[in-house]
């Protein structure tokens, strides 16, 4: 039987990159996805190549509002959902004196406020379904030092992360944080950044970046029943980084 067989899921960022990559894979192994992004004429298309089993729902994900709609679309088509990946968010490399208060807010909103709204709104969906598995994306710069804005907010997941686990425990519902090192994105492997990513590689222990398949079978453990004694932990894919 396929490890993610009569889960509903709903994976915030699928439009592309590592969100399309956890999607896919989610629906290789059997579950209903509900998939969430802003780009919405990527996200319909990817939809419609996944199959019957996949559904785009167009979310901003620091809106309130636009999470219960998304509860509400997995429910109507699928039923009540089982699994929760928090996977949006956005980067930001200005140094602390170059950023400005809107800026840092916004980062906050995106990475960490709509983690927040994405588990208060999923939770009661869970607890009709009988548990559930969330899965946070947080970042290697959630254990260590790096930007200002996405480094405190990735910190925050970690946080957030913990502090749910203790809560949900009572009902069923396992949460877990997964932190990601240098992962081979089309972000990050475009022409103006990939010769310094190649040199980047060279000091990572495993000597390569992570393919984001290699993440997306990290969800998909945590996502499954597999991972049934797994809750408030860190899961770090960074090929050693963080070790150093």
């Amino acid at each position: 039987m396929a490890r993610l067989e009569g889960k509903v899921a709903i994976i915030t960022g699928a439009a592309q990159g590592m969100g399309a990559s956890h999607a896919k894979k989610f629906i290789e192994e059997g579950a209903k996805v509900v998939l969430t992004d802003l780009n919405e004429e990527k996200g319909l298309a990817f939809a419609e190549e996944l199959g019957e089993n996949a559904l785009f729902v167009k979310q901003n994900v620091t809106s309130e509002a636009d999470w219960a709609t998304v509860v509400e679309e997995a429910e109507k088509t699928f039923g009540p959902v089982n699994v929760l990946v928090n996977n949006a968010g956005i980067t930001m490399a200005k140094s602390i004196l170059q950023t400005t208060a809107e800026e840092y807010r916004r980062i906050v909103e995106i990475n960490q406020v709509s983690v927040f709204l994405g588990m208060k709104t999923v939770i009661p969906s869970m607890q009709k379904a009988g548990g559930g598995s969330i899965v946070n994306i947080s970042s290697m710069n959630g254990l260590v030092g790096g930007a200002i804005g996405y480094t405190d907010t990735k910190f925050a997941v970690r946080g957030m992360t913990k502090a749910a686990a203790l809560e949900c425990a009572n009902y069923g519902i396992r949460v877990n944080s997964v932190h990601p090192g240098v992962i081979a994105t089309p972000m990050v492997v475009q022409e103006d950044t990939k010769a310094a990513v190649e040199e980047f590689s060279k000091h990572i222990p495993l000597k390569r970046v992570a393919q984001s398949e290699e993440v997306s079978n990290m969800v998909v453990f945590l996502a499954s029943d597999e991972a049934s004694y797994s809750t408030g932990s860190e899961f770090v894919i960074d090929g050693g980084l963080t070790a150093q």
